[in-house]
């Protein structure tokens, strides 16, 4: 048998290596390097898109002042002015968090490019099909804030008059005089007259017989006036007047003398009728006669001077 040749031992401690000799001894320090350095860069972003979001938090916050009286008009204001505000945090915190999100991506190697580019041709095509929707919230939005109306108001929009009963950022509602709700797309409204700010004003012209004097239905004009202002349950309603303006117009047919009333708002059509009202037992009191109108009554309206033209006494 041949013999055994002895191989020389080698020192234990050989058979490691040394951490000069490894090879992931210069790596690992690199990735530790790298991922401390981008793990750093992510929660900066974070704590940046945090920052803004609550900066925007403060001042939507500053929008909203809380109503002053406790009138439905106020309150409703009130929760208008939250809703725009919670609008534009909620619009503005998206942006932010959608800035964040890609800044991240490219700092973990991701290219946010073909993502933009996605948003983007998908923004366009939601353009298109939404542009009514988004007209009709923009529109909206320059209601609400530049406070031309608010739910509680008389309003009149192109060739509809109402009360307000609903507003969003979307539609406005309208309760006309039949009872009809009426909506209307905010896109579609060019002109609004607001009938319920500050005070109202209404004219009542009093057409008077051409042949008497004027100074005896003007101081019956002025008593019924007088006596309008001075009854408390009306007097809480108006603002100015009413008034004597004068001679509106006068012909061979009648004098019309103009009567001129400021109310709170609203309130013009019924102070008006209370006037007529007494303006009507004041003449009648006095013995003044009103303008004497004859009416014709067309039974046949082609056979304009014919027989069938019937001829009624004076109202």
């Amino acid at each position: 048998m041949n013999e055994l040749r002895r191989v020389p031992s080698m020192p234990a401690d050989s058979m490691l290596y040394s951490p000069v000799e490894s090879p992931m001894s210069s790596i690992v320090p690199f990735l530790s390097e790298a991922t401390l350095s981008t793990a750093l860069h992510l929660l900066g972003i974070f704590i940046v898109a945090l920052l803004l979001n609550r900066f925007l938090r403060t001042m939507t916050s500053l929008l909203v002042k809380p109503s002053a009286g406790q009138s439905r008009s106020e309150q409703a204001r009130e929760q208008q002015i939250r809703a725009l505000a919670a609008v534009v945090y909620g619009a503005a915190s998206k942006v932010v968090w959608m800035v964040a999100i890609l800044t991240a991506l490219d700092q973990v190697g991701i290219n946010p490019m073909p993502t933009l580019t996605l948003m983007a041709f998908a923004a366009v095509a939601i353009g298109f099909g939404a542009q009514n929707l988004v007209r009709d919230v923009i529109a909206g939005f320059y209601i609400v804030l530049e406070d031309q109306y608010v739910a509680g108001d008389t309003v009149q929009i192109s060739e509809d008059i109402g009360r307000v009963e609903h507003l969003t950022l979307r539609r406005t509602v309208l309760r006309d005089a039949r009872g009809a709700l009426v909506t209307i797309a905010n896109g579609d409204i060019r002109t609004v007259a607001n009938l319920s700010r500050d005070w109202s004003q209404s004219f009542v012209d009093i057409g008077l017989a051409p042949e008497i004097l004027l100074a005896k239905p003007m101081a019956a004009l002025e008593a019924a006036a007088a006596e309008l202002r001075s009854d408390a349950s009306w007097s809480q309603a108006l603002v100015d007047g009413p008034r004597v303006l004068g001679v509106q117009s006068y012909d061979r047919k009648a004098t019309v003398v103009r009567l001129q009333v400021r109310t709170t708002p609203t309130r013009q059509d019924e102070v008006t009728r209370e006037l007529r009202r007494r303006i009507q037992i004041e003449f009648q009191k006095q013995g003044i006669p009103l303008a004497s109108v004859l009416r014709f009554e067309l039974t046949n309206p082609q056979l304009l001077g014919g027989e069938n033209t019937q001829s009624k006494s004076p109202q």
